[in-house]
């Protein structure tokens, strides 16, 4: 699971305090910086970085979402931020990071922007009537109305009062509000009352998260359809009327088009007769082991349901979702939340938050992630998109999209190839009655484990009193898990020696746990880790996170900088259903020079595929990392303590099979 973190510290409340020298809130059309001297106006890198006029550039803008003017003749692209700071020396005379509601920016290009000011002011003006004094304004959209003509900003507010929610001194009563404004640049009102009100997850203060807005189109005239939701309670469809002093939403009549405990960040296009649900899975605020990404569903109806290119449902158990962008080995990590829009020329673009390994944080605050603003295109397979064509985000010189009528994108589609097994060099099928004796055991005193019939059956083991290892004091004991994290080594673990050089692992795993609509196996897990110790692997396992199912793809490190992440996860395809294979693979590469300096030295690339027949493979993220001595490793653990468990779990492999690469695609 994720946790937010847009805010920092730990809820108290933050100043909103303009810097010196930034714009107040801007009341109109404010011309884009030209493109700087020397470069083509027709190519870009990334990150974005739009210019703070007098000093210094955004160097942080989270949950991004882009509108071009809707007014006759305003041509200037609009970009909007979440409430966060512009860069590291955004602080106030005591020091602190300043946080700016819904920074703006303007941009005549796409390429060049320019920092036109804040949506809102600080203080009680710049927050609904209805908000809390210390809430926070997340992930804005903003749509133009052909009737009223003006512009509708729809936000996540993070806190409400009580006469709102019912609830007194809650900090997670979050709604959805708009403000309305005649200019792209504010200033904005607030309407009196929220759009989607705080949504009771259970008594007392839990509320489900009602975050990230969407509205379908961005020139609308009174109606259309409200997308919003996070992890916890899913992602919703409403049908959505617009006002002259803000919208309304249908109550009661909400479609949920996400499975909750996976996705939040929607945003929804119509190519082609299908509506195109984006969505971004796992935590989008880790530092460098941000494995945050984006997927895709679509179907004919905006409402759904949304299946994925291989027909899964994306409310599904086993949640469905087609991989758009992943990292891929370069400097940029979790790449998520976008905004997917078309250029002046009708080709197709994304803007999207990400983060960069070797400067992931704000530079006083270890720990708050930094997350920059990246362009890239997007490329249509067979009616599916994918980003530069499946090479993901760019780290280097791109055509620019067209700015501006009359202009063309100069993007060309190159698909990324596909990595392929070559000639096998292990291939352990569990014949016999015994494990080869290629296999060896860590901690394997507690394995409960049978080989028969071709199938290794493994009991996931039960939670078991152990020491906290993040703690200082080895004597502190909880009831934990068997597993492999940061704080918790005890998980039995099976391991071989792996192949020196390239090459591709690849596994069957049946994880024999009940689907569970409402709760709980967690996180019962089986699958295949390349291993160094305890602390230092990357692990690729069908797990069960609350009410899903899902192809867990993590890292962990250690040791690592001070108040540095020593574990990130990202998700792949879905897992199979419940007693059935899903089938897994990861691919190990040697990085090359320049791919290690990109990677902080890493020495080797490991990319992570799942399906869920054998054959149609689907590729997800590839983390780099250090591992010396690499063994290959099964595991199956993870089962939480206080589970209603009756009856033993189990994790069966079909076989383990072990090739050279044949082919290496293009990071």
């Amino acid at each position: 699971m994720t946790t937010r973190r847009n805010l920092a510290g730990s809820g108290a409340a933050v100043a909103l305090v303009l810097a010196a020298g930034l714009l107040a809130p801007g009341t109109g059309t404010a011309a884009a910086s030209p493109a700087a001297p020397g470069k083509d106006p027709g190519r870009y890198s990334n990150p974005l970085e739009p210019a703070i006029p007098g000093d210094g550039v955004v160097e942080s803008c989270a949950d991004p979402t882009v509108i071009r003017g809707q007014e006759p003749g305003d041509t200037t692209w609009y970009m909007y931020c979440t409430t966060d700071p512009l860069n590291d020396e955004d602080v106030d005379a005591e020091g602190e990071l300043v946080f700016h509601r819904v920074p703006t920016m303007s941009s005549e290009d796409l390429v060049n922007w320019t920092y036109v000011g804040d949506a809102f002011p600080q203080g009680a003006s710049g927050l609904p009537s209805w908000a809390e004094e210390d809430a926070a304004l997340w992930a804005p959209e903003v749509v133009y109305s052909t009737t009223y003509d003006q512009y509708y900003m729809f936000v996540g507010v993070t806190d409400t009062i009580a006469a709102v929610s019912g609830e007194e001194n809650c900090g997670s009563d979050n709604a959805i509000g708009v403000a309305t404004s005649q200019s792209p640049t504010g200033p904005w009102t607030f309407s009196d009352e929220p759009v989607v009100d705080p949504r009771r997850g259970g008594p007392g203060c839990n509320f489900k998260w009602t975050y990230d807005p969407d509205v379908l189109g961005d020139s609308v005239a009174t109606s259309s359809t409200l997308y919003y939701g996070s992890y916890y309670g899913g992602i919703y469809a409403t049908a959505l009327t617009l006002t002259e002093d803000g919208a309304t939403a249908v109550q009661g009549d909400h479609t949920q088009v996400a499975a909750d405990n996976k996705y939040e960040g929607a945003n929804v296009v119509e190519r082609g007769g299908y509506y195109y649900l984006f969505v971004s899975a796992t935590n989008c605020c880790n530092g460098a082991l941000t494995g945050y990404s984006v997927f895709v569903g679509r179907f004919a109806s905006p409402t759904g349901p949304f299946v994925d290119r291989e027909g899964n449902l994306l409310t599904d158990t086993q949640t469905g979702g087609t991989p758009v962008i992943s990292m891929n080995g370069n400097r940029w990590v979790g790449p998520g939340h976008n905004t997917v829009f078309q250029d002046a020329a009708g080709d197709w673009w994304t803007i999207y938050h990400a983060v960069d390994r070797n400067d992931p944080f704000f530079e006083t605050e270890p720990g708050f992630t930094k997350r920059p603003a990246l362009l890239d295109a997007i490329d249509w397979v067979d009616g599916w998109p994918t980003v530069n064509g499946g090479e993901w985000a760019s780290d280097r010189t791109m055509p620019a999209p067209a700015g501006q009528p009359g202009e063309r994108s100069r993007h060309k589609t190159r698909l990324v190839a596909t990595q392929q097994p070559g000639r096998l060099i292990v291939a352990d099928e569990f014949d016999g009655d015994v494990l080869d004796p290629a296999w060896s055991w860590i901690r394997g005193e507690r394995a409960e484990y049978a080989v028969a019939d071709g199938v290794l059956t493994w009991t996931i083991q039960e939670p078991l009193v152990a020491p906290d290892e993040c703690t200082p004091d080895p004597a502190d004991t909880r009831l934990v898990a068997s597993d492999l994290n940061a704080c918790n080594n005890t998980a039995s673990v099976l391991v071989r020696d792996a192949p020196r050089g390239d090459f591709v692992v690849e596994t069957a795993v049946r994880l024999n746990v009940p689907d569970s609509p409402n709760c709980c196996y967690n996180y019962a897990q089986g699958g295949v880790l390349v291993y160094e110790d305890d602390d230092n692997f990357v692990k690729l396992t069908n797990t069960s996170i609350w009410n899903t199912r899902q192809t867990e793809w993590a890292k962990e490190l250690f040791p690592v900088p001070e108040g540095w992440n020593r574990y990130g996860n990202s998700v792949v395809g879905p897992p199979s259903d419940s007693g059935e294979w899903t089938y897994l693979r990861i691919v190990a590469e040697r990085l090359s020079g320049a791919e290690r300096r990109a990677a902080d030295g890493d020495t080797h690339a490991y990319t992570a595929y799942s399906s869920q027949d054998g054959e149609t493979w689907i590729r997800g993220g590839t983390w780099t990392h250090s591992l010396d001595d690499r063994q290959l490793a099964l595991v199956a653990m993870g089962l939480a303590p206080g589970e209603h468990i009756e009856g033993d779990y189990t994790v069966q492999y079909d076989y383990v099979r072990v090739s050279r690469l044949k082919e290496s695609h293009s990071r």
